[in-house]
């Protein structure tokens, strides 16, 4: 009996690489800006049609969405699984902050993060593309917190520590590495800065 394959969406090229396409995108958003890049652009980045763009991503909005989600997974991925993973709070969070240096300042991607960069290239009135943003960031935010609740528990740190606003501090480092990162701050320069970073983590006295 043959197998009849699923109808492929209307527009969308033979051979289509998901993955390849959102590289690209990221590409020129980084350059340009959400606001500022148009479909053509896109498309000619792409190497598609606006028929294919629109069947396979909707529109632009969607598709910087999606392209920012993209950019989240294949580069801070495996650096947020090693801190969760890690048994050791400080050697965790040392290598996640060396991690991070390493991916800010990385040539195979844009310097800076996209995640944190890409809102100040986005006008208020936007609120998908804000919204999707802000909730990738707090995602961040949410991974400090529970590797610090996970350290209470350990007795790695004191129980009455605040991780709450601890996490949001550790957070609002990393995003400013980000930004520094985006002026041309070397990696070796920002591992200072996340060395400096982990004074904020309290002793755990009675240990």
């Amino acid at each position: 009996m043959t197998k009849i394959p699923p109808p492929r969406s209307k527009g969308r090229p033979r051979g289509f690489d998901r993955d390849a396409a959102l590289n690209q995108a990221l590409g020129i958003f980084w350059r340009r800006g959400y606001e500022p890049t148009t479909i053509a652009e896109l498309c000619t980045e792409m190497g598609i049609n606006p028929p294919s763009l629109y069947a396979a991503f909707g529109n632009k909005a969607q598709l910087f969405i999606e392209a920012a989600r993209h950019y989240e997974n294949v580069y801070w991925g495996e650096a947020w699984h090693r801190l969760e993973k890690d048994s050791d709070l400080r050697r965790g969070m040392k290598a996640f902050f060396r991690d991070a240096a390493k991916i800010l300042t990385s040539q195979e991607a844009p310097s800076g993060c996209m995640v944190v960069l890409g809102a100040a290239n986005v006008s208020k009135n936007a609120e998908e593309i804000q919204d999707a943003l802000k909730e990738l960031r707090d995602e961040a935010k949410q991974h400090f917190l529970h590797r610090l609740k996970t350290a209470v528990t350990a007795g790695d740190i004191p129980s009455g520590t605040d991780v709450k606003s601890l996490a949001a501090t550790l957070n609002t480092v990393l995003e400013g590495m980000s930004v520094q990162a985006r002026d041309g701050t070397s990696q070796v320069e920002l591992e200072r800065i996340a060395h400096t970073a982990m004074a904020l983590l309290p002793t755990n006295t009675a240990l």
